[in-house]
């Protein structure tokens, strides 16, 4: 992993109303440029946009087949949903993961589908966890029930990276004599990235994680990032970690037509404190989409960073 203070740039494909070929042809170039240091898929069954009959792949199938494929990109889940797996399979399929990527996985995690109020979230004032899961016989839980069932699960995680057989007895999950070999490549196991901006959520960043991600619009904004970023600082100070000690990380939906927009939106989040930058690619990628990004957006910024 990169120092905190550096800036890193990496590409998003979400697996929704595309074709795997396409998705392949992106990695594979990224994957060739320096300049584009990690890659991210994301981990939904149905499109949350568009056709509700489109294409979309499981994640975690899809990141193993790529990390196969490749040879240098750090690479994830932007970020797994903690609720459509339970934590010991979770934690065996990133073990192979990492296995099969020659310790490459930044394993990206997220409290997943809770109940909302039916005013906040989701698309025209709706909730699209709700069909998702409803879909695939997933249940929804209280936002306190997933953010203690995250809690959970990155301990079992982290245990079953580091030691050779151990019984858990948790408010939700209980595991009698898990082992898991073989261990990660990654000593001590793949970094820990996770993603949401509540302050319960902030606690478990601050307890546990490398790498802090702020999801895409409209929780982007420097105002938004720099406000919850104040309070991570905070929740570190409470248990004595130094804040320095976790990446700060944002997605940015860029727009082939306006590369410019991005280019000021990732000054602006860079200026604000983030030092990981996530360019999302809309749907529909074009040929030489990777160099595009390099040229049109990384390159540039980068230019305008002080040295």
């Amino acid at each position: 992993m990169r120092k905190n203070g550096e800036v890193s740039f990496g590409v998003k494909t979400t697996p929704m109303h595309n074709d795997y070929e396409d998705i392949r042809r992106v990695w594979l170039e990224a994957d060739g440029l320096p300049e584009i240091e990690h890659a991210w898929l994301w981990d939904h069954m149905l499109p949350l946009a568009g056709r509700k009959d489109g294409k979309i792949y499981e994640g975690w199938t899809l990141l193993a087949a790529l990390a196969a494929q490749t040879e240098r990109l750090r690479l994830g889940l932007l970020v797994t949903s903690n609720r459509i797996r339970q934590p010991a399979v979770l934690g065996k399929i990133a073990t192979t993961v990492d296995v099969v990527s020659h310790g490459r996985l930044v394993m990206g995690l997220g409290v997943g589908g809770t109940v909302q109020p039916p005013d906040t979230g989701g698309i025209a004032g709706e909730n699209p966890a709700v069909a998702e899961y409803e879909a695939y016989g997933l249940t929804l839980v209280p936002p306190g029930e997933g953010i203690e069932r995250l809690g959970e699960t990155v301990t079992i995680l982290k245990r079953m990276w580091t030691e050779s057989v151990f019984d858990f007895e948790g408010k939700y999950y209980t595991l009698k004599n898990n082992r898991n070999e073989p261990k990660p490549v990654q000593a001590g196991g793949p970094p820990l990235l996770i993603g949401g901006w509540g302050r319960r959520t902030l606690g478990l960043v601050a307890e546990h994680a490398d790498i802090w991600n702020v999801p895409g619009p409209p929780h982007n904004t420097v105002e938004f990032v720099a406000e919850r970023s104040r309070v991570l600082d905070e929740r570190c100070a409470e248990i004595g970690r130094d804040p320095a000690e976790i990446a700060r990380s944002v997605q940015i939906v860029i727009s082939y037509d306006a590369p410019e927009a991005a280019r000021e939106a990732a000054l602006e989040l860079i200026g604000a404190g983030i030092n990981h930058v996530v360019l999302s690619l809309p749907r529909g990628y074009p040929e030489g989409v990777g160099r595009w990004l390099v040229d049109e957006i990384i390159n540039p910024v980068r230019a305008e960073l002080p040295d």
